[in-house]
């Protein structure tokens, strides 16, 4: 407390006085003293009890038991005191007085009875050096210490910041090696050590002043803690076996399968470090391995035949799991039964529980069982259970999704068969209706279809189906169908156009409906099929009327003709198909030297288009007249004359019979030798025969209906027939003459129609030695002509 003058503005301090507050000292308890063999000094120290606030300070007192007093000492705020272990005896016993005291009062302590061997203590072991063997985390502690440790007992305590210490008990191993398990890997440890001799304790009497002295408990003698040693352990290697697993492919014709096999990371508690690899060992022993990286929690690889156990260990920074075996062989038998699979945990969860009454028949020893599940969209999980379980929690599954859950037991023969069921963790309604088509609709009924729905649009199992009909004045009407029925069915309906669709239903409720598909009844196929009929034949009824019409068929031949290319409306001979080549190839081997020709026909000259006024020079005009027959001089055939320059002209046409134009409907009797007349004048009967580039050519032909001519006469290089009978010369083939008079030959007109397959054989039949010698020997055709 201060007291102040202002003066002039300004504080001074011109008294004071200090206040402190406080209480007074507590009875000091629990006195303890202890001392070493080696030690010189007898250390002792006390419980003080609450905080004064305030200096304390204390009177040591040291007498004998009858009152002697011996050695007194005093000090301030401490709570520990050395006494010489010189004044003391060994065998004698002392009582010890701390007196506390301050300012607000004083206070004395019971004595303290002290024998100096009862409070001998070891001495402080040292710690020489610390190891872990093989990068494991046990420690191993080599100590020292000045006595023997005969009857000593060892504490170990450890701290990793300093503060905090924790007491263990190591495993001696040897007199002076002790270990330390249960330590973390990469981790800073200091390390202290002490001996303890349970044989010797203290003794210590409360004392008042009106009761006696009384013997206290025993108390364990220990020796002061060693200074600390710090050691960083190293890092742990996997001590345990991998949870493994495998799914079996298909196995190839050279006796190689594919294996996928599966394995769970070991827990982060069992290693330290990181993972560097998984092993994958084909055989028992260890010499064909398949290295996978360290991030993958599967691997592929073809196992050669035989084999039928893989082994798979991990591999860390710090060290290598056991190898954990996976089985590939079945084992032919039949595992446990899974029983119903109940939902649980709000939907992410699902209650396993199976059996197997034949676990321990047939000499075989269950090693565990195996679950696996698997969704469309999850992939494949799979969980280990112990051997002596038979039910377990699968968790993490996800609402709406359907699984495939399988349940193995893995034993010492192999892999038993699996035991399957579908569940769902939790259901839900359907997403969305099935998709509907009408495939027959009837009057009164309808076959309709509907496809089932995907796996993850049902998110549930499909209960029912529910069908909805729609008619056209908005009245509904429903049907029911279950989900295990067939989903093609004919359906009783109203009368005229509907709509439907079809919803679906889990065990929670029903889902939206699918697409509305209108439908109506089918027309009758009755009056379809008369219909079609009445329009085919309307269409033939006016194809025949056009056919009928003679014009109409000419008009549509000639348009016909008029759209193809000009090749086809020209109606040129065929050789093949002549009179001569086929008597010439008939008489091949008779007639071969009859006819000796030393020139063979000139090849075909390109087509050149020509002016009118060059037709003449290249084609010459050919005259002919007519020749009066007298009556006395009957003629059986007529020749035909040609009386012109062709010996000029580098090709010899081929005369054709001289055939009337008669109408395309009628046929040439052959047989009768009869052909009717078809009135024609000259120049159109020149026409019909010469066709195109003849036709000033055979325009003028000089006709001769003889038969009193014998032999040949050659005019203008056309050999005609003499001395032989034109009847012999000419066949049914050849040319032939009919006696008509010469009115009746003005009054008709014959006319050459060059017909195809109608060429007159050449006259070698019936002439010997006779030899062209220029020129394209022509064929002679058979001239018909009107009555005379």
């Amino acid at each position: 407390m201060h007291c102040k003058l202002e003066r002039d503005g300004l504080p001074k301090i011109v008294g004071g006085l200090d206040l402190q507050g406080g209480l007074p000292p507590d009875q000091p308890q629990n006195i303890y003293c202890e001392t070493s063999r080696t030690s010189d000094l007898i250390n002792c120290s006390w419980n003080r009890g609450q905080e004064t606030h305030i200096p304390n300070t204390y009177n040591i007192s040291v007498s004998r038991e009858n009152g002697a007093h011996i050695y007194s000492d005093q000090i301030q705020n401490v709570e520990e005191f050395t006494v010489p272990k010189t004044i003391l005896d060994e065998n004698t016993k002392y009582q010890i007085f701390i007196t506390a005291y301050n300012y607000f009062g004083a206070s004395k302590s019971d004595p303290f009875i002290l024998c100096t061997k009862d409070v001998v203590i070891p001495d402080t072991p040292r710690i020489m050096r610390i190891e872990f063997w093989n990068n494991s985390l046990a420690a191993m502690l080599y100590w020292k210490s000045p006595e023997s440790s005969t009857h000593l007992r060892t504490n170990i305590r450890l701290s990793t910041d300093n503060d905090s210490w924790e007491v263990r008990e190591g495993t001696e191993l040897s007199k002076d090696l002790i270990r330390v398990d249960g330590l973390k890997a990469l981790m800073e440890y200091a390390f202290q050590m002490r001996t303890c001799n349970a044989t010797s304790g203290l003794m210590y009497t409360s004392i008042s002043s009106s009761t006696p002295t009384l013997p206290s408990s025993k108390k364990a003698l220990c020796s002061k803690w060693s200074p600390s040693v710090r050691r960083r352990s190293p890092g742990k290697g996997p001590s345990q076996q991998l949870h493994v697993w495998r799914v079996l492919g298909i196995q190839e014709t050279n006796g190689m399968q594919t294996v996928t096999v599966l394995w769970k990371p070991p827990p982060p508690e069992d290693y330290s470090g990181e993972v560097q690899q998984y092993n994958i060992f084909l055989d028992n022993d260890q010499k064909q391995e398949v290295t996978c990286a360290g991030d993958l929690s599967q691997c592929v690889v073809q196992v050669p035949p035989g084999v039928q156990t893989l082994s798979v260990s991990v591999v860390t920074s710090y060290g290598k799991s056991p190898p954990a075996d996976v089985p590939i062989r079945y084992s032919g038998v039949f595992g446990p039964v899974l029983g119903e699979l109940a939902p649980a945990g709000n939907g992410s969860a699902v209650f396993v529980a199976w059996s197997w009454p034949g676990a321990e028949s047939g000499g075989e020893q269950l090693l565990h069982y195996m679950i696996e599940w698997r969704s469309g969209s999850a992939g494949l999980h799979w969980q280990r259970v112990d051997k002596d379980q038979n039910r377990t929690s699968i968790t993490g599954l996800t609402a709406g999704v359907r699984y495939n859950m399988s349940l193995y037991a893995v034993t010492t023969s192999g892999v038993t068969a699996p035991s399957s069921r579908l569940v769902y963790s939790k259901e839900q309604k359907p997403v969305c209706g099935p998709n509907l088509s009408v495939l027959v609709h009837e009057d009164r009924r309808i076959l309709i279809q509907w496809d089932e729905l995907a796996e993850d649009q049902q998110k549930g199992f499909i209960t029912n189906y529910t069908i909805y009909i729609q008619t056209s004045d908005s009245s509904q009407h429903r049907v029911m169908v279950s989900g295990s029925a067939p989903r093609l069915m004919w359906l009783d309906c109203p009368a005229g156009a509907l709509a439907l669709h079809v919803t679906a239903s889990t065990s929670v409720g029903e889902g939206p409906g699918g697409t509305r598909v209108s439908s109506q009844p089918a027309v009758p196929a009755v009056g379809l099929v008369i219909i079609v009929l009445f329009i085919i034949m309307f269409f033939i009824a006016i194809i025949a009327n056009l056919m009928c019409w003679s014009c109409v068929r000419k008009r549509i031949k000639q348009k016909c003709i008029s759209l193809g290319p000009a090749c086809l409306s020209e109606n040129l001979p065929e050789v093949e198909n002549s009179k001569a080549i086929q008597h010439l190839e008939q008489e091949d081997g008779a007639s071969e030297t009859l006819y000796d020709f030393t020139q063979s026909d000139p090849p075909l000259s390109p087509i050149k288009v020509i002016s009118q006024e060059e037709t003449e020079d290249v084609y010459p005009t050919i005259h002919t007249e007519r020749v009066q027959v007298k009556p006395d001089h009957p003629t059986d055939c007529g020749m035909v004359l040609l009386d012109s320059l062709l010996e000029h002209v580098g090709y010899k046409p081929q005369i054709s019979r001289l055939a009337p134009k008669l109408e395309e409907e009628e046929k040439v009797k052959e047989s009768e030798g009869e052909q009717r007349d078809v009135p024609a004048s000259d120049e159109e009967e020149c026409l019909s025969i010469s066709g195109g580039l003849l036709r000033g050519l055979l325009c003028n032909l000089e006709v001769d209906f003889c038969n009193s001519s014998p032999g040949w006469t050659l005019g203008s290089g056309l050999l005609l027939p003499k001395t032989l009978d034109t009847s012999n010369v000419f066949s049914r083939d050849a040319c032939f003459a009919e006696r008509r008079t010469e009115s009746e030959m003005e009054a008709g007109s014959s006319s050459l129609d060059l017909q195809q397959g109608e060429i007159m054989t050449p006259l070698s039949h019936h002439v010997t030695n006779l030899t062209l010698t220029t020129g394209y020997f022509p064929q002679i055709a058979a001239a018909n002509s009107t009555a005379i």
